[in-house]
């Protein structure tokens, strides 16, 4: 048996021309076009790529796109400034501040000054109350994602049983919350887990999410489960300097029992940033008064 590839970047792909349809309706009905502001900080090449890959994404989608670029040796009080300015900006319907922040800045400090109905990120700790309690607010970008490309392969996931490997705040938490939502019955394990290959054995879906290249093997795997695999890892290629991508999942010998599987790069990757857009998408329609159905995108 080899698993069926579950391609996360056709998925993207059909969700973000949703969004842009659903944007130029916004603009339409509003008088204006919804807009996501990005906050950078510093020189970090990594983050630097990530917010032009979400500034070129915001205007494709039909939105406007506010990116805020400060050096490395702004302020915790210059950054917070300019997150309360934000707040204050009709034309601001979603922010997002880049992390990792310089160490000279408390990264939760800066969260928390977001604007809970703009914080698309879905990291302020209102958010995550209201994922908790099962009310509307923004979810991780990542996360969501998995959880919907694991709707559009299983249908309805009530009585799955579930194991979301990493507890993270940003993908293992609410990743779980949202299992749970489904009526799931969720495993959170860690490095701490003891069996943790017999704690996986039992799961229907698996979401890996811990950062460990290549850590779950195929023979963890439940003949026929579905796997989600977060993990991007950068490790020696076959040339020498050379790199590849990896996920957390021993990707060859998974596929070999998996009943679905996302690869990596291709899998959860590409959801990121189309669920952002999802995201701010659906803050503007809030901000703006607007009616958006649940399941319109």
């Amino acid at each position: 048996m080899t698993a069926a590839v579950i391609d996360g970047k056709a998925f993207a792909a059909t969700l973000r021309t949703r969004v842009g349809e659903l944007a130029a309706e916004f603009e339409a009905k509003a008088g204006r076009k919804a807009g996501l502001a990005v906050v950078l900080v510093g020189e970090d090449p990594a983050s630097q790529v990530y917010v032009r890959s979400k500034g070129k994404s915001t205007l494709e989608a039909g939105m406007n796109s506010f990116e805020h670029k400060l050096p490395a040796d702004t302020s915790e009080a210059d950054l917070l400034a300019m997150v309360y300015a934000l707040n204050a900006d009709p034309a601001v319907d979603g922010i997002l501040v880049q992390l990792p922040l310089p160490r000279h800045i408390d990264e939760q400090k800066v969260i928390a000054a977001i604007n809970p109905d703009k914080d698309v990120d879905g990291f302020h700790v209102t958010n995550a109350g209201r994922l908790a309690v099962g009310q509307p607010g923004f979810v991780p970008c990542t996360p969501l994602g998995c959880l919907m490309l694991l709707q559009d392969r299983l249908g309805d996931l009530s009585g799955l049983n579930a194991v979301v490997i990493g507890r993270s705040n940003i993908v293992g938490k609410p990743m779980a919350q949202l299992l749970i939502a489904q009526s799931c019955t969720v495993t959170v394990a860690h490095s701490r887990t003891q069996d943790l290959a017999d704690v996986v054995r039992r799961a229907d879906i698996v979401v890996a999410a811990v950062g460990r290249p290549e850590m779950v093997k195929g023979d963890w795997i439940k003949p026929g489960a579905t796997v989600i695999d977060v993990g991007i890892n950068r490790v020696p290629g076959a040339a020498e300097g050379k790199t590849r991508l990896v996920g957390d999942v021993d990707y060859a010998s998974a596929a070999a029992v998996a009943g679905a599987i996302t690869p990596v790069p291709g899998g959860v990757g590409p959801m990121t940033i189309a669920v952002l857009l999802r995201n701010a998408l659906v803050a503007a329609y809030r901000n703006a008064g607007l009616d958006l159905a649940a399941d319109a995108v």
